[in-house]
């Protein structure tokens, strides 16, 4: 009874992974699942995929790693946030696709609820911004699109849920109708002070409350996996969205702690304690998470692109045939070449805010090539975390000599790292074991359990793998900088 079973089931795909009683990884198994786009802007799930590749995933690292489902001691759920759900309360019949966080059909609702005076209301009770993003106005659009579906909400028959929420439904046989904190506060819906749904929000975006989940702490007991799915009844023990989950696997449970996670966007938090920050600089407040009742709140900005634009040079101007080839081609860059790259493929995120900025690039010149195209758009991603922290840092407070600590694809790259460093004149950590989402979710159950350390136990076996330490100088970092915000001027002036 010595494993933890997390399921850390993402945008494109479901992993289980399975963890010892010394929190090391046994074995994992992951499947992809179908991305669906009906219009421009609009980005579906079919909700049974979550459930059918998390349920075929569990089964599979089970079985890899060699033991019996009766020797799970616990499980713990990390998840895509926001994306939205809703199913018939008896039968866990979905009504329509899964409405992906990514989706921006709400576009309209937002605006006009902004135009409308709303935004300050709604940010003071959740720390978030009126935005598509969110899970609110996703679940208002369901009820107001899907034919039958008010009646059907106001009846009681329906339920919504984050992935969480749909995933426990499904594991315990319809019994719980639960979520944990961090998840319910990405829902627009949460008020995160009081620690309660917000009534005043679901009048103005005329949600029955009786179809929201019951919001426990992060390490609670969600329910029972019952034995048919995986061979044993197994407790549900740890919830976490995902970037909370890897806020605790990188144990940032000090105020100032910062964590930044670079997958195809990239998303930092800093720890503000039993303090809700709300910023002054467009950054979200939130819940870094909820342990025996108290919630510890965090600063969170998020950047659209920081890995999708190695994958845009690889697959859109196919310049890279993979990409680690990025940190050799930068050390080859002539350095005395001034191009910046602005990846605004999408708009920008934090602090920005600007959905019709698009991407751009200055100070091309003919000996310009791929080198410089290449370090131009690892150094992008450095920019755009300093954008992010000294926001963070204008609202908060100075965090001194704090490390951020880093995870996902692109932290896997020392160039990238190193840059990463000497832009923010600050030290930046790598983990031995990058696995830091998954890690947060089975740490979440396995404490629960009994089997691993409390907070501070957990924080003294974080283990770093290398510290990279400034090594630019001053001049230098603040002339590249200054370039960096002039382009990123010119970029949104365009």
């Amino acid at each position: 009874m010595g494993f933890i079973l997390a399921i850390d089931q993402g945008t494109t795909s479901s992993r289980a992974i399975v963890f010892d009683d010394k929190l090391n990884i046994v074995t994992s198994a992951q499947e992809e699942f179908a991305q669906h786009f009906p219009d421009s802007g609009w980005v579906e799930h079919d909700c049974m995929d979550l459930w059918t590749t998390t349920l075929s995933t569990c089964r599979a690292a089970i079985d890899k790693a060699g033991i019996s489902a009766t020797d799970i001691a616990a499980i713990g759920i990390t998840n895509q946030r926001e994306t939205t759900l809703v199913w018939d309360r008896k039968t866990g019949e979905p009504i329509h696709n899964a409405i992906v966080w990514q989706d921006r059909r709400t576009s309209d609702m937002c605006q006009r609820l902004k135009a409308d005076g709303h935004e300050e209301m709604v940010t003071k009770r959740t720390g978030l911004l009126l935005d598509p993003y969110f899970s609110g106005t996703k679940l208002a659009w369901l009820l107001d699109t899907v034919d039958g579906a008010r009646a059907r909400a106001e009846a009681g028959e329906l339920v919504f849920g984050t992935v969480d929420s749909w995933l426990i439904w499904h594991l315990t046989g319809g019994k719980r109708h639960v979520t944990d904190a961090t998840n319910a506060a990405r829902t627009l819906l949460y008020d995160i002070i009081k620690g309660e749904w917000s009534s005043e929000i679901c009048d103005l975006l005329n949600i029955p409350m009786a179809m929201l989940p019951e919001v426990l702490d992060c390490g609670a007991d969600f329910g029972i996996a019952e034995a048919e799915h995986l061979g044993a009844a197994i407790p549900i023990l740890g919830v976490a969205g995902d970037q909370q989950a890897a806020t605790i696997g990188q144990a940032c449970f000090k105020p100032g702690m910062l964590k930044s996670t670079y997958g195809t966007g990239c998303f930092a938090l800093l720890n503000t304690g039993d303090t809700p920050v709300m910023s002054k600089n467009r950054l979200l407040t939130t819940i870094a998470y909820q342990l025996e009742g108290k919630p510890t709140y965090a600063l969170e900005g998020s950047i659209f692109v920081a890995g999708a634009v190695v994958q845009w040079l690889r697959d859109g101007l196919k310049v890279i045939g993979a990409a680690p080839d990025t940190h050799a081609l930068a050390q080859q860059a002539d350095d005395t070449q001034d191009v910046v790259l602005v990846p605004a493929f999408t708009g920008l995120g934090a602090p920005y805010w600007n959905a019709e900025c698009r991407g751009a690039m200055f100070g091309l010149t003919r000996g310009s090539g791929v080198a410089e195209v290449a370090r131009a758009a690892l150094e992008s991603v450095g920019y755009q975390t300093r954008d992010l922290l000294e926001a963070m840092q204008a609202d908060w407070g100075d965090t001194g000599d704090t490390a951020l600590r880093v995870d996902g694809g692109m932290s896997a790259s020392d160039w990238a790292m190193q840059f990463l460093s000497d832009i923010l004149d600050a030290p930046v950590d790598r983990p031995k074991i990058l696995e830091t989402t998954a890690m947060g979710a089975a740490w979440l159950a396995g404490q629960r359990a009994g089997i691993y350390p409390n907070m501070q136990g957990f924080a003294d076996i974080w283990a770093l793998e290398n510290r990279f330490q400034p090594q630019m100088e001053q001049d230098l970092r603040d002339r590249k900088y200054r370039a960096w915000k002039r382009a990123v001027a010119a970029a949104q002036a365009f």
